[in-house]
């Protein structure tokens, strides 16, 4: 990918570690694991504690909830079936969700749910692989009709009704209108989800079975899975979503016997592994690496080449531009990249240090993961401060800008 792989400067990687040891002092950020590679050289920052207030430090092999740092490692198990021509981007998706055959669209994005018209055409796989597929979190329509029903079937995680089993969340799937006609625009979350249950249908295994024999194995992600096995919870920090009143450091999931100490109802591809900064790493630099890992083919290239580069048209894409500029009270910034490929940000604009072609995704939960092949980069920025406040926002884009100053060019 023609990358340039001279490594980093002693002073840039003395800034990355004192700015994220800034931020840990502060008192808003309880701990911190970032990693930052390039060629061969890797280096890796454990700093602060497991919990507020203190207890065990952070360890490089501690396991965070990645949120929608999901979506990119859920993209692959996708990939794998492109390469073995077991899906076609273009295949309508019903022979496999037959939910979703016969679909009906709303006529007003805030109308009754049954004032809609016919589906101009059936939803097809390449609408799920690019969140185009016509439902989907939308920020900018909260309190609508659609939005209260999404909520209220449990098709969304940490919300009211928790998720059902996938068979019975495609049913409720199935029961809503889409916001929007197939393809017609780019909408957030749903479609990664339900990318999940489209693999598992197509290869009849259960969505983590296959992810983990084609995906995770190979690369030897061996602390990534949809849930915590009770000998590893103690890696497993307190994940916080601070009262944005006060700032408070309300815990949004404990380690034991919380949300991700037993396998879930419905393993979800949008938002539901756990992993490591090392983990993740053998993911990106795969992509990096054009498909390979350590010599053995895990994508093909031209998947990978798919994947990440932008797939939407300006029209697909305007949703997405106003969920990253109009909604920088809920995002905080973090989503301005300008494109989208499959499962993951693509940088088509130089709006900050990295530049155009970066790929990767930041996560609810505190997460930011991405790789550039312009300059051979690959960073991991994983904490337990959900972006309910401002604070792990703040530090993501001061890790980023300080690892590309660290570029030794």
């Amino acid at each position: 990918m023609g990358t340039r792989t001279t490594g980093f400067s002693k002073t840039g990687l003395q800034r990355v570690r004192d700015v994220l040891a800034r931020h840990v002092e502060s008192g808003r950020i309880p701990g911190v694991v970032a990693l930052v590679s390039r060629g061969e050289e890797t280096h890796v920052e454990a700093l602060g504690a497991m919990h507020h207030g203190g207890g065990a430090p952070m360890r490089r092999d501690t396991v965070f909830r990645m949120a929608s740092t999901s979506k990119p490692v859920t993209m692959a198990a996708a990939a794998v079936l492109l390469d073995e021509c077991r899906l076609r981007p273009d295949d309508p998706v019903e022979q496999w969700l037959p939910e979703l055959a016969d679909r009906q669209v709303l006529k007003r994005i805030d109308g009754p749910l049954d004032d809609t018209v016919p589906a101009r055409r059936p939803i097809t796989v390449r609408d799920v692989l690019t969140c185009t597929f016509g439902l989907g979190m939308d920020m900018t329509s909260l309190g609508t009709p659609i939005m209260n029903a999404v909520f209220e079937q449990g098709l969304t995680p940490d919300l009211p009704t928790p998720m059902p089993e996938p068979d019975e969340w495609m049913r409720r799937l199935g029961t809503l209108p889409l916001m929007h006609q197939p393809g017609e625009r780019w909408q957030y979350h749903i479609g990664s989800d339900l990318l999940g249950v489209l693999v598992a249908r197509v290869t009849g295994l259960p969505f983590e079975t296959f992810l983990r024999e084609r995906v995770l194995d190979p690369l030897g992600m061996t602390d990534t899975g949809f849930h915590v096995p009770a000998d590893r919870t103690g890696r497993l920090p307190t994940l916080y979503a601070p009262d944005p009143r006060t700032g408070g450091f309300t815990v949004w999931d404990e380690a034991t016997d919380g949300r991700w100490s037993k396998p879930p109802a419905f393993p979800g591809g949008g938002g539901g592994l756990v992993s490591t900064a090392d983990d993740y790493h053998a993911y990106f630099r795969m992509l990096l690496n054009g498909g390979l890992h350590e010599g053995e083919r895990i994508l093909s290239r031209p998947a990978v080449d798919l994947m990440t580069t932008n797939r939407l048209t300006p029209e697909q894409n305007a949703a997405r531009t106003a969920m990253a500029l109009d909604n920088v009270h809920l995002s905080f910034g973090q989503g301005q990249h300008g494109g989208w490929g499959l499962g993951m940000a693509v940088r088509t604009y130089r709006g900050d240090y990295a530049p155009v072609g970066q790929f990767g995704w930041d996560g609810g939960s505190g997460t930011s993961t991405y790789a550039d092949p312009e300059y051979g980069v690959t960073g991991i920025l994983l904490t337990q401060v959900g972006l309910s406040v401002p604070n792990a926002a703040h530090l993501i884009h001061d890790f980023w800008t300080t690892v590309y100053q660290a570029v030794d060019y």
